[in-house]
């Protein structure tokens, strides 16, 4: 086991973190401290566990980086949808029904049922920000493989906002078939949500960049580039983009569509 940030040895300061731990309800993960996990079948990958069951989630977040040579040869499957997104770098993915290159902004969905592979084939290191869900079957719809590429969506304003911008990945909103999404969510500096959201939905969320102070459950926290939270179902949530230069971005996943299970 080792670092994400390669941080080994004494600090000069007294140690301390951004992170809060609240299980059940939401969790703030800062990149310092946060560990690689040796996982079978990940080869030439540093792999950190972001969100779990183990903190309330109904799925599974990863942040993968890949060195030369680094695959990943089965990812979902066996009833598990997934969904990979490229921070930095590019990579080759494949899944019975495509295959692609994914530079930064790529994307791909692949159903449950359906073994995503993926490889950087390149010199340099690929950052990805990896979903793995349980997929929640609806009689007479089936999920199918989306490719794409955040670059090539249109940004639109959130809820008629002009300072606040969102661009959707899957076409959950119109096709049953779809039991979450994928968005990204653009802030510019001052923006806020129109409210303080609650909702049954999870979110799992990575920034992208800029800074924000974030509402979660009864707390305003600070949070920024490379931050990861997790919020529960019901766990009251907006922020405020803040700071001198950077819009504040993010991308974050929502699980829809389907009735309560009682």
């Amino acid at each position: 086991m080792s670092y994400l940030n390669n941080q080994i040895g004494y600090r000069e300061e007294l140690l301390n973190t951004r992170s809060v731990i609240r299980k059940e309800n939401f969790v703030l993960l800062e990149p310092d401290g946060l560990v690689k996990n040796s996982i079978p079948g990940y080869v030439n990958c540093d792999v950190t566990i972001l969100g779990s069951p183990a903190m309330g989630a109904s799925f599974a977040d990863y942040l993968i980086t890949m060195h030369e040579g680094g695959k990943k040869d089965a990812f979902g499957g066996d009833g598990i949808e997934s969904f990979l997104y490229v921070v930095e770098g590019e990579i080759s993915v494949k899944n019975d029904d495509q295959e692609a290159v994914l530079t930064k902004g790529g994307y791909i969905y692949s159903p449950a049922g359906n073994n995503v592979c993926f490889e950087n084939k390149g010199t340099e290191d690929a950052k990805v920000y990896a979903y793995r869900r349980r997929y929640e079957a609806l009689e007479g719809y089936n999920a199918y493989t989306i490719v794409g590429n955040d670059h090539d969506l249109p940004w639109i304003p959130y809820e008629g906002m002009e300072n606040c911008y969102v661009k959707d990945f899957l076409p959950a909103a119109k096709d049953f078939a779809f039991d979450m999404n994928f968005h990204i969510l653009k802030f510019h500096l001052g923006a806020s949500h129109g409210y303080i959201e609650t909702h049954v939905q999870e979110h799992g969320m990575l920034f992208l960049s800029g800074k924000a102070m974030y509402r979660l459950d009864n707390e305003w926290i600070p949070v920024k580039t490379g931050d990861y939270v997790f919020m529960d179902a019901y766990c009251p949530q907006a922020c405020y983009a803040v700071g001198r230069e950077e819009d504040l971005v993010y991308i974050y996943s929502k699980d829809c569509n389907r009735e309560v299970q009682l």
